[in-house]
């Protein structure tokens, strides 16, 4: 019996799949928990819509994502640290501090796991963020440390 399926299922294989089982596999464990449907011309032109419907709403947010890294690129926040004598700055500028910048200042809200920081920022001056918009697409943003 072909089944579609609609979860992923341990040894047979990932949701959307169609695979040939056994009739009482199909019968006793597919069906009934709901992890499987019978491969009917119905069913299948279901699954195709569902298909064609998650490429394009994935298309759109890698479209959405692209546009708003345009849009960052032009933008930037400024953040202020507080400096001792010589420069030394006490602590560092971290993602939490940009996001909340973000916010306060340009009105975007930029989840703080998104920021890709390899090490927080510990001196004045500019730096380049990059942001994770998507698997995709990554962002910049401008980041002006100052004096406070």
């Amino acid at each position: 019996m072909k089944v579609i399926l609609l979860e992923d299922v341990k040894s047979l294989g990932k949701k959307g799949q169609i695979v040939n089982v056994s009739d009482g596999y199909a019968r006793n464990m597919l069906l009934p928990k709901k992890l499987g449907v019978e491969a009917t011309s119905k069913n299948m032109n279901d699954l195709k819509l569902q298909k064609a419907h998650q490429d394009k709403v994935a298309q759109e947010n890698l479209d959405a994502a692209k546009a708003f890294a345009e849009e960052l690129k032009d933008k930037q926040v400024t953040v202020s640290i507080k400096v001792g004598e010589g420069g030394r700055t006490f602590g560092s500028v971290s993602t939490k501090e940009i996001s909340e910048a973000v916010k306060s200042q340009l009105g975007y809200d930029i989840d703080k796991k998104k920021m890709v920081l390899p090490s927080p920022i510990k001196e004045l001056g500019t730096t380049m963020v990059p942001i994770k918009l998507h698997a995709k697409v990554t962002g910049e943003l401008k980041v002006i440390v100052k004096e406070a």
